[in-house]
């Protein structure tokens, strides 16, 4: 990656709060951003809504069964916003003073972290990270969340899935879900996707609470994770 370059990651909920706020792994994550911005490197961070979205969705839906998809997705949005802020304070200075809530919007700025929330309902954060590499004219998008590759099967389920280090947006599409819906744990949602293929884009997924194979990625050393691209 060259020193100047634009970096989007999103980072899913489930690294900040698996079941309660992972300082340590937080704590990493800042050294290793800041570390990079100290070279040139800018950052934008699309913040998921982790166990704080799933959480409230499960109680609302015990609550009010007939709460509509639109219902929870905004319940979700506003969990991925908080997050955002957390986030955002914790950098300080070096972070734009405002939570990016409009993915088709860039904004002009001299900092080096701008932090995002969710947008609207129907648009997870895979699908409005998606929306900020083109807004920006990014050509690449690291995905941390909890799995270290994508497989060909859920191995959970299938003890003898095979990892995959690398994949055609068109082999990825064929192993996940045809469509979305709040709350939906896939490795990148069918939508974003799509959309990621349609722009051309490589996505990187990797587990966010190995922070050194993070930044092996960034600073061009093998990492463990799975590369997925239309080639």
């Amino acid at each position: 990656m060259s020193s100047n370059e634009t970096i989007l990651i999103s980072v899913g909920g489930s690294i900040i709060i698996p079941e309660e706020i992972d300082v340590g792994t937080v704590r990493e994550f800042k050294r290793v951003i800041l570390s990079e911005v100290s070279e040139g490197k800018r950052f934008i961070l699309m913040v998921g809504g982790g166990k704080t979205c799933r959480k409230y969705q499960a109680a609302a839906k015990a609550i009010e069964p007939t709460l509509t998809n639109n219902d929870l997705d905004w319940i979700g949005i506003h969990s991925t916003r908080f997050n955002a802020h957390f986030l955002r304070q914790i950098f300080q200075e070096h972070a734009f003073e405002d939570i990016i809530l409009d993915p088709n919007i860039p904004v002009e700025t001299s900092k080096s972290i701008i932090v995002a929330g969710g947008w609207r309902p129907t648009a997870s954060t895979d699908h409005s990270a998606v929306l900020v590499a083109k807004a920006y004219g990014l050509k690449r998008v690291i995905n941390l969340s909890n799995i270290d590759y994508v497989y060909d099967s859920d191995p959970k389920k299938n003890p003898s899935a095979k990892k995959l280090e690398r994949i055609s947006w068109k082999e990825f599409r064929n192993i996940i879900p045809k469509t979305w819906g709040p709350g939906m744990n896939a490795p990148f949602d069918p939508i974003a996707a799509g959309e990621a293929e349609k722009l051309g884009l490589e996505v990187a997924v990797m587990n966010g609470t190995n922070i050194g194979n993070l930044e092996n990625y960034l600073r061009g050393k093998t990492f463990k994770g799975t590369v997925i691209s239309s080639e």
